[in-house]
């Protein structure tokens, strides 16, 4: 089961550096790699305050609109302007989910609803900050994912609406997941459950299916669809273990677990259950190469070792 805002103690592999404070680079210049390359990437509650990353998000929103003057207005309005991180994010979501049917102050208020009443949702919204700023060589700011990237915007909006499946308010949490669907091209039912620390990259055309689950610390790409087999109810989704990379394109069908650390190529289709540490790839997918790195979700390295 993941842990919808635990934060997961799972070892990493080391990717990026790890700020004990908030260093800014200025203006839009591309991120030190090497620099970020340094020490471990393990995300817990106490490294979330030692990153501070709402701190760093506010200096960062400073200088960018500072160098961008003609945005000063948007980065005010989204970061600048509100008192903690759970109110910009409430704002955010509400501005990019905007419809008559439903407007942003209304959107708003359920979504600071949704947090006030579970903390673990920010929690499990941070340590998603951080695993686009570990992992992502194009987020070289804490900043970039909670404006720019559909991906983050979709999974913090899905949080949201598996608050709302939870309390029983299942008409509302189908809304959500409509106007995910419409604005993102994104499609997560709001029963599945998504543990923390998830980097969903480029995220068009996901499909996630009801009773799927994701544990901890998952990278994923553009295209993946966990989805079910048949038509019956019940379990018909796969289970995704810690630390796994799902390649874009990958298709995992039916109540199948993929493993702790298992790479899935992209463009595959996994039918069966994948064995921890495995790497699988094709169609149907079969184990290629040598056993996986302990989390392929931090390195994403795509590559195959065929053995060849």
């Amino acid at each position: 089961m993941p842990s919808t805002g635990g934060l997961s103690p799972y070892p990493k592999t080391p990717t990026r550096r790890i700020f004990s404070g908030c260093n800014i680079r200025s203006g839009f210049a591309p991120a030190d790699t090497d620099s970020r390359q340094q020490g471990s990437t393990t995300i817990n509650v106490s490294e979330l305050k030692e990153r501070n990353i709402w701190s760093c998000m506010r200096a960062e929103a400073s200088v960018a609109a500072a160098g961008e003057p003609v945005l000063a207005s948007y980065f005010h309005n989204t970061v600048l302007r509100h008192k903690s991180i759970d109110r910009a994010l409430a704002y955010q979501l509400a501005s990019v989910l905007d419809h008559t049917a439903l407007t942003a102050t209304a959107l708003q208020e359920v979504i600071a609803e949704a947090m006030e009443d579970d903390a673990s949702i920010s929690r499990a919204m941070q340590a998603d900050i951080c695993a686009w700023f570990d992992r992502d060589p194009a987020c070289d700011q804490y900043i970039t994912p909670f404006l720019y990237f559909k991906g983050f915007h979709a999974l913090q909006s899905h949080r949201i609406a598996h608050w709302l499946w939870l309390k029983g308010r299942h008409t509302l949490a189908l809304y959500f997941q409509s106007r995910v669907s419409e604005q993102f091209a994104v499609d997560i039912h709001p029963a599945a459950q998504f543990g923390s620390g998830i980097m969903i990259d480029h995220a068009t055309g996901l499909v996630v299916g009801e009773t799927c689950v994701i544990e901890d610390d998952v990278s994923m790409l553009h295209s993946v669809t966990l989805g079910g087999s048949g038509s019956g109810g019940g379990d018909r989704h796969p289970k995704i273990g810690r630390g796994v990379m799902i390649g874009a394109g990958a298709k995992i069908l039916g109540p199948v677990r993929i493993g702790e650390g298992v790479k899935v190529a992209a463009g595959s289709l996994v039918l069966r259950d994948v064995a921890a540490h495995a790497t699988v790839a094709g169609v149907p997918a079969r184990t290629v190469g040598s056993e996986s790195a302990a989390a392929p979700a931090y390195t994403m390295d795509q590559t195959l070792d065929s053995g060849d």
